[in-house]
């Protein structure tokens, strides 16, 4: 896995943050055809999104639990360099 695809795999999680969106505004936006970026798929199979047929709605994609433990661990990660870089 590339730093490039794990980083756009935090922004997704953070693009669909704490709620839901609609799959077809989320794939919109982050699927790929390119092979070197897969970020959609590799969200999906780490177990980092989650989906639900909301009835007359359609199907809506939310982070996991897994997903916003990805998140949460990431991105302190980050941010603890950060502070010791000031």
């Amino acid at each position: 896995m590339t730093d490039t695809v794990e980083a756009l795999i935090l922004d997704l999680l953070e693009w669909i943050g704490p709620g839901s969106r609609p799959y077809t505004e989320v794939i919109e936006a982050w699927r790929t055809s390119c092979p070197r970026l897969p970020v959609w798929e590799e969200a999906n199979e780490r177990g980092f999104l989650e989906q639900r047929q909301e009835p007359g709605r359609g199907t809506y994609l939310s982070v996991s639990a897994l997903g916003r433990e990805h998140l949460r661990s990431a991105r302190g990660a980050r941010n603890d360099k950060r502070d010791r870089h000031d």
